[in-house]
């Protein structure tokens, strides 16, 4: 029997702060690890094994100016981001190659914009609508008026 919890968490503002760091900070590395693998394949070098890119976008990352504040926050958070890039990467190739059930994968084809005519009125701007407003007792009376209740 497997059991599942919900919870929700209400962080203070500084809990808030270390939260938004560590996300940021993971997705950096994923992005950095990402743009190593891709430029690799692209180049037609070998693949860029998980220890090495680990040291080259964390470690030796860390080591530099601009990319110093990764040591700011657990090393966890960073190699957890590596490991879910690792994942991602994996799964794509093995859903294009058909080795992975499902959908095939793919890029995304990037929408091009294009202009409409102005007198379209399907295209025109529509009027913004604000929120849903909940029936007041008053309305669930009347909807429920006609209806026997046993």
């Amino acid at each position: 029997m497997q059991l599942r919890y919900n919870f929700r968490v209400y962080p203070d503002a500084v809990q808030r702060t270390a939260l938004a760091r560590a996300f940021g900070c993971a997705r950096v590395v994923f992005n950095d690890g990402l743009r190593l693998r891709q430029q690799a394949r692209e180049a037609g070098e070998k693949y860029v094994s998980d220890a090495d890119l680990s040291k080259r976008v964390i470690t030796q990352a860390k080591g530099t100016p601009e990319r110093a504040w990764l040591g700011e926050v657990s090393a966890v958070v960073l190699q957890q981001a590596l490991a879910d890039l690792n994942t991602a990467y994996r799964n794509f190739f093995s859903s294009i190659t058909g080795k992975r059930k499902g959908p095939h994968g793919g890029t995304a084809p990037v929408p091009v914009p294009q202009e409409q005519p102005a007198s379209d009125p399907v295209h025109q701007e529509q009027p913004v609508q604000g929120p849903r407003q909940r029936p007041t007792s008053a309305a669930k009376d009347r909807r429920h008026a006609g209806s026997v209740v046993a």
